[in-house]
């Protein structure tokens, strides 16, 4: 361990890996050699805050904090995840799975090693990265991981030659291991097939019997499924989501939240609010979670262990909930292409201690000492003003660490402790002193442009950036009416297409359809470079690939959507965003569709 109970930061960039103290020093951690790098892939502290990792052009490290000496070098420099396991016993390690002419079967890319030693105890073969890692208990008894992509395959006491139990004839799409102290408890999530709903059950290890779950819950529309237990491993929350709202409520899917005990309950977690599920976060404590949702201005909600509602936080533009470590304040912020205002809550008393502004943040981590938290901007998120600042619960400022332009912030992570190791203070409602950011602060002013500046609807002269209605010139005027006929006419083009795809194939249509692949391309020149993208018109007979065609169409249609409001200038959410950048894949997936 650490030699002292202060904290200090790993700084991961393109110049490589550092270790600072934390407050009130900064400067950088004796002991340390620093990592002189480009290529630092990946950096990790284990639970307790014994080992440091990180992996570079040579593969894996691993140094001791209490001396920052090397313990283990293990050459896996293909490393893209890697994760230590609750009591810091093994290290694993996850590469992409390769076959080649001389080994076309492939080699292992799963491993576990030994933290202390670096020798590598099993090896399997994981060839997708999602649900790479195994699932430890609190206690290391009980280690699990799916196999095949569709079962669960459980250890017990590190012995991985022998599979104890099975899910059998469960098909599982993704689990998750409950926390805390035995008996241990499994959450699955059993997708069905179309038509049917699909379901998680909640089970006691080493139950999996089908009849023998503890607690179930159904549900029609799941995409995806996360899972979030709390820290007594006796609560389990369970958010959806689907990739699209077919009901056209939201641009970016739907959310369902659901709560399961050990006791047998369940209950849907109700909110308030039509709109997204941003983010969901249990008290470390275990006997509350907080949920933003709805649409901007969002809702905060805090709930307990029954799913009931024990205290509103009022509207906001929020998007991220973080509890500090000792579950006696809430931060509530908004980020991405939110402006990146931060609230912190005393839990208690549900009173506000502070806001501030972290713009640009896309990285956000409370201190192991629940009093200070650290705010970043990093790359490739954002390549502009990286750099991170450490502050206090009350709103102050402690310090600031920007990068150089040619330089790039990737990661910045607090060294974690045992639990306990940190005394919970009563909460100051008075700000600490701080200093003042040398950073630049956007300007909160109305843009007017030059050609409206120091002109009124009534002659009068205002003033930059107030807000006054202003008459449009001629030219404007002109210009919106072409706009808005352009506009017309593409959503009459839209809505024939739409007829034409819509329309039933008879006796008397079904002989004149030409192929597939010729209908695309006869329409794709003409339209798809537009963003019309139901220029893609396929008549095929086959129900399956008419599906699969439509549900791309649609999401194809909702960044169509997204990308007019946000060339109007309205703020995109980070899902939003993401949809965007996945309209060239859309794009590539419709024309295989079509052509095949």
């Amino acid at each position: 361990m650490a030699t002292s109970k202060i904290p200090c930061l790993a700084v991961r960039g393109s110049t490589g890996i550092s270790i600072n103290q934390g407050p009130p020093n900064y400067e950088l951690v004796p002991g340390f050699s620093r990592v002189e790098s480009k290529s630092c892939k990946a950096m990790l502290f284990s639970p307790a805050g014994k080992y440091f990792a990180w992996v570079g052009t040579s593969g894996i490290t691993i140094v001791n904090t209490a001396t920052w000496g090397v313990v283990a070098e293990i050459p896996k420099p293909k490393t893209q995840f890697f994760k230590f396991s609750p009591k810091e016993t093994y290290l694993m390690s996850w590469e992409p799975f390769a076959v080649s002419a001389a080994n076309p079967e492939g080699s292992p890319n799963l491993s576990i090693w030994r933290s202390e030693t670096g020798e590598l105890v099993k090896a399997f073969v994981h060839k997708k990265h999602t649900a790479w890692d195994p699932q430890w208990s609190s206690d290391e008894h009980l280690c699990a991981r799916l196999i095949n992509g569709a079962e669960l395959a459980v250890y017990e006491d590190s012995n991985f030659d022998e599979i104890k139990v099975k899910s059998k004839s469960l098909k599982v799409a993704n689990f998750a291991l409950s926390p805390g102290k035995a008996p241990h408890h499994f959450v699955f999530y059993l997708p069905a097939p179309a038509g049917q709903p699909s379901v998680c059950r909640l089970y006691q290890y080493p139950n999996f019997d089908l009849s023998g779950s503890l607690a179930q819950k159904t549900f029609f529309q799941a995409d995806k499924v996360d899972f979030f237990w709390n820290s007594t491993g006796k609560e389990v929350l369970i958010l959806t989501s689907t990739e699209v709202d077919k009901t056209g409520a939201s641009y970016y899917g739907k959310q369902g939240l659901f709560l399961l005990s050990i006791k047998g309950d369940s209950a849907m977690v109700l909110t308030n609010a039509t709109g997204p599920v941003y983010s969901v976060a249990w008290n470390p404590l275990g006997h509350e979670f907080c949920v933003i949702y709805g649409l901007m201005p969002s809702k905060a909600t805090m709930f307990n262990t029954k799913a009931e509602p024990v205290f509103e936080f009022g509207e906001s533009p929020r998007n991220a909930v973080h509890f500090n470590p000792l579950g006696n304040i809430v931060l509530l912020g908004g980020f991405g292409n939110l402006p990146g205002m931060v609230e912190t809550w005393d839990v208690k008393s549900h009173k506000l201690i502070a806001k501030s502004d972290a713009p640009d943040t896309t990285l956000l981590h409370w201190s192991p000492d629940g009093v200070h938290y650290m705010t970043a901007t990093t790359a490739p998120r954002l390549r502009v003003n990286n750099g991170f600042r450490i502050w206090h619960y009350s709103g102050a400022l402690l310090y600031e660490r920007p990068w150089n332009k040619q330089e790039e912030l990737w990661d910045v992570q607090w060294q974690s402790f045992p639990v306990g190791t940190f005394k919970t203070a009563p909460v100051s409602y008075k700000a600490v002193e701080g200093i003042k950011s040398s950073q630049p602060t956007a300007s909160k002013q109305v843009y007017v442009p030059p050609s409206a500046r120091n002109r009124a609807a009534d002659g009068a002269k205002i003033g930059f950036g107030a807000v006054k209605s202003v008459e449009p010139s001629a030219s404007a005027i002109k210009n919106k009416k072409k706009k808005e006929s352009k506009k017309n006419a593409k959503q009459r083009q839209l809505e024939q297409q739409t007829v034409e795809i819509s329309t039933p194939l008879t006796p008397a249509n079904k002989s004149n359809k030409k192929p597939a692949a010729a209908t695309a391309l006869s329409t794709s020149n003409s339209h798809a470079s537009n963003g019309n993208h139901d220029a893609y018109i396929t008549d095929s007979d086959d129900p399956e690939k008419v599906k699969k065609i439509k549900k791309v169409k649609n999401k194809l249609g909702q960044i169509t959507k997204l990308k007019e409001l946000q060339s109007e200038g309205q703020l995109m959410n980070p899902n939003q965003l993401d949809k965007i950048n996945k309209e060239n894949d859309l794009i590539k997936e419709l024309e295989n569709l079509v052509a095949s």
